[in-house]
């Protein structure tokens, strides 16, 4: 009888995309991957440790499959990522349900862990996470035809909030010979749309070729015959150079969409996030991001409550984020992350009103969204199709303006049978607050 195994990959796409190696390696060796982990004999947890409501949602999964185990279901269970990585032996002993306790240098091991595991012996490992490779093969656990390509590792801005340094280590630029391979490695297994991660993805290549790579490597990717679309995420505004926009705003592979996650506004509160820039400068770098691309979509994520946010320093964040009108906007509220040093900042904000802060400035964005997907009525967008409605009776899918998990979609009805996959053009006949309702266009009548 052959070990079911499953995985349960919290967090962020790069997460993910790490969930993805090892799945590989465990179908490699001749084990029955599960999609239902409540199923599985031994579930593998790959955690989050970002911010506090990441190691709740953790904590809460780990102690959910320990329950589970209590009552004869889950045999085994193995905790990895980046909250076994940031407390390490903390997480071992508050968790003895745990058969096994990595950190993420140990995730090429992971058939060693689970025949040790099987074996009946825990294991409680962290090797060096900066030798940990940057590529291999992986198992696609995306829809079919979107996948995520990793670009590099760690973080060396040593922004004052963040304990990604911390844990995922310096910045490590994955050599683009092998990047390359990877997309072609993508390509050849169906996947047509690419979206280019990293924790900072315009700081690709500074550490191994002594200049920013981005827009050479996205470039080469969109020599790729297969890829249609292709996005980039996670660029900081500092490194936006006109190089990248050209790129960008010239490669009709390259879908004309940003995130460029700016955490606020006022140069006082950036000098203390350890970030650059001011409002004039990130005023200027919009209005020259939407002249070079036009009908370009913006995201952008802020924090709210950070240490020493003024009332006033609060008001002039809301009035840029108002007059800026992103498309897409992440607001959260500051928090304390231990070991970092904005946690040992004067003038720590009321936990309540940093939420309270967060909660205004979403609900202005919402009818900013609401706005923006009004004046999209009439207008036809090309959409990608991933599944069927059974209850709506329609399609949904995304447009190139919508990055996969994270972005709104696009619900439309068809008289074709299509696929998932499937690239269609939508007439858009109604607005809804993030998402849009339309027809595929070659059946629209007025």
């Amino acid at each position: 009888m052959s070990v079911k195994i499953g995985m349960v990959s919290l967090g962020c796409s790069k997460n993910l995309v790490d969930s993805e190696r090892m799945l590989y390696k465990i179908k490699n060796k001749g084990y029955e991957i599960i999609n239902s982990a409540e199923e599985a004999d031994i579930v593998v947890i790959n955690t989050c440790g970002f911010i506090q409501p990441a190691k709740e949602e953790a904590i809460d999964t780990i102690l959910e499959f320990s329950q589970m185990k209590s009552e004869g279901g889950i045999k085994k269970i193995i905790v990895t990522g980046c909250l076994a990585e940031r407390y390490k032996e903390e997480m071992a002993e508050l968790f003895p349900e745990a058969d096994a306790v990595i950190g993420i240098g140990c995730n090429e091991d992971i058939i060693d862990v689970i025949e040790n595991v099987l074996a009946e012996k825990r294991v409680v490992k962290f090797d060096d996470k900066e030798k940990l490779r940057l590529t291999g093969e992986r198992v696609i656990s995306t829809l079919p035809f979107s996948a995520y390509l990793k670009i590099a590792e760690g973080c060396s801005n040593f922004c004052s909030y963040c304990a990604i340094p911390l844990i995922r280590g310096r910045y490590r630029s994955v050599p683009m010979e092998e990047v390359i391979e990877e997309a072609k490695w993508l390509v050849a297994n169906g996947v047509t749309e690419i979206n280019v991660i990293a924790q900072d993805s315009t700081r690709y290549g500074i550490d191994l070729y002594k200049e920013y790579r981005l827009p050479k490597l996205l470039k080469e990717i969109c020599r790729l015959d297969g890829v249609k679309w292709i996005r980039v995420l996670y660029c900081y505004p500092e490194r936006i150079t006109d190089e990248l926009l050209d790129v960008i705003a010239s490669e009709e592979k390259i879908v004309k969409y940003l995130d460029i996650p700016i955490q606020h506004c006022d140069k006082d509160i950036l000098r203390l996030m350890n970030r650059s820039g001011s409002e004039e400068e990130l005023r200027a770098l919009f209005a020259k991001i939407r002249d070079k691309i036009p009908n370009v979509t913006l995201r952008t994520t802020i924090i709210t409550g950070f240490p020493k946010e003024s009332g006033e320093k609060y008001v002039a964040l809301a009035e840029f984020v108002k007059d800026m009108e992103f498309d897409r906007l992440g607001c959260f509220a500051y928090s304390e992350e231990e070991g970092t040093p904005a946690a040992e900042m004067d003038g720590q904000i009321d936990e309540e009103l940093r939420q309270k802060r967060a909660e205004l400035i979403m609900d202005m964005q919402h009818i900013i969204s609401e706005r923006k997907n009004a004046q999209k009525l009439g207008e036809v967008v090309e959409a990608v199709v991933e599944g069927y409605d059974e209850s709506n009776e329609s399609y949904y899918g995304r447009s190139a303006a919508d990055a996969p998990d994270i972005d709104g979609k696009v619900y439309f009805t068809s008289d074709k049978e299509l696929k998932v996959g499937d690239y269609v053009d939508i007439k858009i006949t109604k607005n809804l607050d993030y998402d849009l309702i339309g027809v595929v266009v070659d059946e629209f009548t007025e």
